[in-house]
């Protein structure tokens, strides 16, 4: 495994790839690698020739106040775990590669991302979508592949891709849980050990919603008040949203069907948690 952090000598190698023939598996991070990614990971290596992972703190997707300054960090870590994985090449460019001086070029998916993290994060999305782009055409990946647990960010690369046909298949994965259900997030080592039991009520209110749809609720303004009650009853929980979305387009639904997909983002403390699933589907 190498570690390459000049950016034109990674396209190099990625073009270098293509020509002879292989067929460039990537997933694209932020870092901190947890089981979630080492299963995305996996799944590359599976259907790669060349499997190639991104490490990149993008500072265009977070916001004002966010936590671009303390968002973990550890390439040692994810080294290791990448190379267990079977990684070929680790890109972890610095900002200034990426973003240069008098950088002015940015990518915009409308609609989309008019919803969900998108009304709450302003220009996240924007800046989610200009680096990927540019991580697409630096790796030159035939297959790249997200996890599902960032349901929004998911479809609107899906779209992204589509508009401007660009030639790399979106690969979805399944959201990956601890033991108890949390989903896995590189946002969950903020959580104090209390915060941590109190974050379970995301998986609760997700299980809530689902016994709901199969035992027959289909108003989407009943189940919604259902979990938020529930979520509530957390101290120094805090509801950014819960709204259940079709699956596809992600407009708000007020009956409840087979396509629906419900997605909250909720504060523990000072931690935002996201997490969704299927109304039909078990969590």
């Amino acid at each position: 495994m190498q570690i390459i952090t000049d950016l034109n000598q990674m396209q190099q190698r990625c073009l270098a790839a293509r020509e002879q023939g292989r067929r460039i598996a990537f997933v694209p991070t932020m870092g901190y690698l947890h089981a979630g990614h080492r299963s995305l990971l996996e799944e590359g290596r599976k259907r790669g020739d060349l499997l190639v992972l991104s490490i990149f703190v993008n500072p265009t997707q977070f916001g004002q106040g966010e936590d671009f300054e303390s968002y973990p960090r550890d390439l040692s870590s994810d080294a290791a775990l990448a190379e267990a994985a079977g990684v070929d090449l680790i890109f972890a460019p610095e900002a200034q590669q990426m973003y240069p001086r008098g950088y002015a070029t940015y990518v915009d998916v409308e609609g989309l991302t008019d919803t969900l993290c998108g009304r709450s994060r302003p220009g996240h999305f924007r800046g989610v979508t200009t680096v990927v782009c540019k991580l697409f055409t630096i790796v030159q990946p035939h297959l790249a592949l997200f996890g599902c647990k960032d349901f929004q960010q998911l479809a609107v690369i899906r779209r992204m891709t589509a508009d401007l046909n660009l030639p790399v298949e979106i690969v979805g994965m399944p959201i990956v849980r601890e033991a108890d259900g949390l989903a896995m997030s590189s946002r969950n080592v903020y959580l104090s050990p209390e915060e941590r039991t109190r974050a379970l009520a995301l998986v609760d209110a997700l299980r809530l919603a689902a016994r709901l749809a199969h035992g027959g609720e289909r108003s989407a303004a009943a189940i919604i008040e259902a979990v938020s009650a529930r979520i509530l009853s957390e101290p120094d929980a805090l509801i950014d949203y819960i709204q259940i979305c079709q699956k596809d387009s992600l407009e708000d639904q007020s009956v409840v069907g087979r396509d629906s997909v419900l997605l909250l983002a909720v504060k523990i403390g000072k931690t935002r948690l996201i997490d969704n699933n299927y109304l039909f589907e078990e969590v």
